[in-house]
């Protein structure tokens, strides 16, 4: 019988990547559109927030400059502490596990973080902290890289690991306008079990969808210094990740030195009853 691979709330080596670097993952990774964050604020019943993973602060920042009062709750504790230079106060816990100590909150939100909490147990959790009509926002950004940047990253991977059975060619990307498609995509993978796990609880109206598209545009440098950020590199001897970054770096320069990504930043939201 095969073993099935453990769900991301159970890898916490994975999960426990990020925080080699915090803060390259703070200057390198995107944030999120200004029209999520006006929507979350807009849905909300008030500014009292809870930024469930919240990492470096990424997700909670937009929230703080929009007037909220952001409590994030953290699991590693290098990531807690960027997150407290940069003014959010932070507590070191699973959120499974952590004790609101009585507290109550007008929204929990998620961004890029929740596929490391259990979607039942986490979502039995938010419905214990929220304040009646309170709100839990989950959100995902998705990016579209354009075919030959793809492309380009596949071959240095071949070149970096010439060994490794995984550096097959890649299957040609959708074109990067294809954001439509995306976002099912996202929402597919990321938001059905935490949609499940949120009817479970019989506290929650039904879960809508969230969608934003927007773009930014990479130099290389930038595009290098997210990729050590993706989790994907981890596992790789310094010398390979070396010779990866060194072949996508000339790719990009034979682009032209810049390339625009589409992001589709997706999920959802529910209120409590």
């Amino acid at each position: 019988m095969t073993e099935l691979a453990p769900e991301a709330h159970e890898n916490r080596q994975m999960a426990e990547w990020f925080g080699l670097d915090a803060a390259r993952y703070d200057r390198a990774r995107p944030t999120y559109p200004e029209a999520l964050i006006d929507r979350i604020v807009t849905l909300s019943p008030g500014k009292r927030f809870v930024d469930v993973g919240c990492g470096t602060g990424i997700s909670s920042r937009p929230f703080q400059a929009a007037g909220c009062q952001v409590l994030g709750v953290e699991p590693d504790a290098r990531m807690a502490a960027f997150a407290r230079t940069r003014g959010l106060d932070v507590e070191v816990a699973r959120f499974e596990e952590w004790d609101p100590a009585g507290r109550s909150f007008d929204a929990v939100v998620s961004g890029t973080a929740w596929h490391w909490v259990d979607p039942f147990a986490g979502a039995r959790k938010v419905a214990e902290v929220l304040a009646p009509h309170g709100l839990l926002a989950l959100f995902d950004n998705g990016f579209e890289i354009p075919p030959a940047v793809l492309a380009a990253q596949a071959e240095a991977y071949r070149r970096a690991v010439p060994e490794s059975s995984a550096a097959e060619p890649a299957e040609p990307e959708r074109p990067a306008a294809d954001a439509e498609s995306h976002a099912e995509q996202i929402y597919a993978k990321q938001y059905v079990r935490s949609a499940e796990g949120i009817r479970r609880t019989g506290a929650f109206g039904e879960p809508a969808e969230l969608r934003f598209t927007w773009e930014r545009t990479y130099t290389r440098d930038e595009w290098l210094d997210v990729l050590p950020t993706q989790g994907g590199l981890h596992h790789l001897p310094e010398d390979a990740r070396a010779r990866f970054l060194e072949h996508v770096g000339a790719a990009i320069d034979d682009l032209g030195g810049a390339f625009t990504v589409t992001y589709t930043t997706a999920g959802i939201t529910a209120l409590k009853r």
